[in-house]
């Protein structure tokens, strides 16, 4: 008699379990379904390849990574769209400049608009650091005309040899108008040289940049892939995604383009879409 109570209580539990059972396995099911799908959606995106580098398409701006060195000239009529004036007061979010630059028929530091906000964003970060308050802007967007000038100038001085300090014309990261050289205050007078490292500030940069969408532009020990010397005091903008794997990997622009093009020939190889990734393919003059 005491068993079937015992047998009726067994009966009831696997009534009440069996549909948590069943939905258990309905939630694998559709997980799995969920799973498939999303795959399904990679392929549609992207074709038949599958984009394997560690920076994703969506943030690859092809305006933003765009290289400009001896190499990848960029044209006599190359003025970026969006330039705009940097604020200089930095009580009002600015950065004080040291200098006020002519180029044609602009006055003043001007730069492309993400790159200049994040530039001021970062110069406020540093001015609640005790010792970084005053940074300069000392050299922003130069357009070709003016950094063939300078080049000349250059050569002119240091009989006609090209000793690293100035980049041709074409060849200028500042014609980008995403680079622009920023000295602490103490050098804003001083021509500059590679013994700036040693200063606080430039290796808060160096370390901190990154976070704002920077990166040192002419890293030690770089110049046989850039051409040009050691310069801790230029940065340029290229997104913080970008920005990130440059500088904790310890590349600089022209090591992350060739990456690049390495994973942008296996993702076409596996038949990836082309119009995809043909934006953000710069081709020499060669080419």
């Amino acid at each position: 008699m005491r068993a079937y109570p015992i047998l009726s209580l067994t009966l009831a539990l696997c009534l009440a379990l069996a549909p948590l059972t069943i939905r258990a396995e309905e939630d694998e099911e559709e997980l799995i379904i969920n799973e498939y799908m999303d795959e399904l959606l990679v392929e549609d995106v992207y074709g038949e390849g599958v984009w394997d580098f560690p920076v994703a398409l969506s943030d690859l701006d092809p305006e933003l990574i765009r290289i400009a060195n001896r190499s990848y000239l960029l044209p006599s009529d190359y003025v970026p769209e969006d330039l705009t004036k940097v604020p200089r007061d930095p009580d009002e979010g600015g950065i004080r400049w040291a200098v006020t630059p002519s180029d044609g028929k602009l006055k003043g530091q001007y730069l492309r608009e993400a790159c200049a906000e994040a530039l001021c964003a970062m110069n406020a970060v540093m001015r609640e650091i005790d010792g970084f308050r005053d940074m300069y802007l000392k050299s922003a967007y130069r357009s070709y005309q003016k950094q063939k000038t300078m080049y000349h100038n250059r050569l002119a001085k240091n009989h006609g040899k090209d000793d690293g300090w100035v980049s041709m014309e074409g060849a200028s990261d500042h014609q980008t108008g995403l680079g622009c050289d920023v000295v602490p205050k103490n050098w804003k007078d001083k021509s500059m040289n590679e013994k700036m490292m040693k200063e606080p500030e430039c290796q808060w940069m160096a370390e901190h940049c990154h976070e704002y969408g920077f990166i040192i532009r002419y890293p030690a020990d770089k110049k046989e892939h850039t051409g040009i010397n050691t310069e801790p005091w230029h940065l340029r903008y290229v997104g913080i995604p970008v920005a990130t794997y440059i500088m904790e990997n310890g590349l600089c622009l022209e090591e992350f383009h060739d990456q690049l093009q390495e994973a942008i020939d296996r993702f076409l190889l596996a038949g990836g879409d082309p119009a995809l990734v043909e934006p953000l393919i710069q081709r020499t003059a060669e080419e």
